[in-house]
């Protein structure tokens, strides 16, 4: 990015304000919110950008670079808090939770968290032929009711 800075493009590398507690002690993580990757305003020549020092490769979109909408970035800025990007934070899966299921032949419906499964899967109860009936789904086909 700074080899890029001094070949005259504006850069962006967006960064998410991550706060954990490790050994005891909160910390503030900084990671990429991705990772390996940049937006460059080109206007006229991305060659030059493409053969700037520390540039692996631009993403292209056929013969030439691939093209982010200025809306996109400005949502991007627009989440910023002292330029870093805060996430909303997830509710945690607990038993008991209600969760809404998310794909499948049961999208939409409304189960209760039961369990964790192994290779990131959840057990759930679902109201189904009158009774509840446990099913096992990926945990990224559920989420969290309020």
């Amino acid at each position: 990015m700074h080899c890029l800075a001094l070949a005259g493009y504006q850069t962006y590398y967006p960064r998410l304000r991550d706060r954990r507690i490790r050994h005891g002690r909160r910390v503030e993580l900084r990671p990429a919110l991705f990772p390996g990757y940049a937006f460059i305003a080109v206007e006229l020549q991305w060659h030059a950008a493409r053969w700037t020092a520390g540039v692996i490769n631009l993403i292209m979109d056929g013969v030439g670079p691939a093209r982010v909408p200025d809306a996109v970035i400005a949502e991007i800025r627009s989440r910023e808090v002292g330029g870093l990007i805060e996430l909303a934070p997830s509710l945690p899966l607990r038993r008991g939770a209600r969760v809404r299921i998310l794909r499948g032949p049961f999208t939409g419906h409304l189960a209760i968290f039961a369990d964790m499964r192994p290779r990131q899967r959840v057990e759930i109860l679902l109201q189904l032929l009158g009774g509840e009936q446990r099913v096992t789904l990926a945990k990224k086909d559920v989420e969290v009711v309020r």
